[in-house]
């Protein structure tokens, strides 16, 4: 596939701290990609550098196979040919909804504009819209014109900077599933910023995990649940807990949780290491020696999601049939199969 977007080793200093720290990854056209990461991790400076609105200190940014920032120089934001939406939206309220999308086509004819901003409202399902103004929409309508109007001049890459802030965890979720498909049938490059994972699994293609400026990962959500680079991206992305393990063989460790199977060929016995335990590897089961008490619980209609204390103090997360209804307090049988054994050295 073609590269659009080379991000090469790149940092970025502000007020002498360094905010962005050899940070490098590539988005390839008709990709959506995401920068993920905890508020302050340094996710929307990296993509104002992407923008041109922050210069690196140093590195380089190149688009289409052209420099576009580095140490020495940064080409303007209006000639890169990048589009942005933002937190706000900034729709202009005293434009109807057809000139707020043909705002940025000036360089457009008339009749390509007409035709260009008829395109988007019929791609958005929002045609009878287009005479109304950004007051009489609903959110939802508000996020898709913001969209569609950062879209209308065919940039090369569009910047989302986390759009779906103001909306409930569920409505991002939707949006972003909506926002995808909106994004794919334009074939529009786009990388998104957010710290919400379920957001970032629902419209990702390609998912970078930052943390205090660090890129610890670029992959794909498959991979970053089920093989995560480090310690920190499998205690971010999705639930689990860490048990405190020993390695006994090249295919058994010994943990709280009693014996362990995997292949840990590359750890040399008794190496101490921390076991990552998701949700799906532990099943109820009554009759099981191995016992945890129940200090929390959250009925799902199919499914009870146990939060238990172990004897070693270690607190997992358990997934039990909805039929059953245990009380805070009790002791659980429980029995572990990971799926596959994600260890970390401690």
């Amino acid at each position: 596939m073609h590269t659009l977007l080379d991000v090469n080793q790149v940092s970025i200093q502000l007020g002498g701290a360094t905010i962005i720290d050899d940070v490098s990854f590539r988005v390839d056209e008709g990709q959506i990609a995401c920068l993920l990461g905890p508020s302050g991790c340094g996710k929307t400076t990296l993509l104002r550098s992407v923008a041109g609105f922050q210069s690196p200190h140093c590195g380089d940014i190149t688009m289409d196979g052209r420099c576009i920032a580095d140490a020495t120089r940064s080409i303007p934001p209006e000639q890169r040919q990048i589009g942005m939406v933002f937190q706000d939206l900034a729709l202009f309220p005293h434009l109807s909804v057809a000139k707020n999308i043909a705002f940025g086509m000036r360089a457009f004819s008339s009749a390509e504009t007409r035709q260009r901003v008829d395109e988007l409202l019929a791609l958005v399902d929002l045609q009878h819209l287009r005479d109304q103004y950004p007051h009489q929409l609903s959110g939802g309508q508000q996020q898709r014109i913001a969209l569609i109007r950062a879209m209308a001049p065919r940039p090369q890459l569009l910047l989302l900077d986390e759009p779906f802030s103001s909306q409930d965890s569920e409505r991002r979720v939707q949006l972003a599933h909506e926002i995808r498909n909106i994004l794919k049938r334009d074939r529009t490059t786009a990388i998104l910023v957010t710290h919400d994972q379920r957001e970032a699994f629902a419209i990702a293609d390609q998912i970078g995990v930052l943390n205090s400026g660090k890129l610890h990962q670029w992959d794909t959500a498959y991979s970053l649940y089920h093989r995560p680079a480090d310690k920190f991206v499998a205690k971010f992305i999705g639930e689990g807990a860490f048990v405190r393990a020993r390695v006994v063989s090249n295919t058994t460790l010994d943990s709280a949780l009693g014996k362990v199977s995997g292949q840990f060929g590359d750890l040399e016995t008794d190496t101490e290491v921390d076991l990552l335990v998701r949700p799906e590897d532990i099943s109820y089961a009554e009759d099981s020696t191995l016992k945890g008490e129940l200090i929390e619980k959250d009925f799902r209609g199919a499914e009870h999601r146990y939060t238990l204390r172990m004897p070693d103090d270690s607190l997992l997360l358990c997934i039990a049939s909805g039929h059953h209804d245990h009380a805070i307090g009790d002791s659980i049988g429980i029995c572990i199969a990971p799926q596959r054994a994600m260890v970390f050295r401690r």
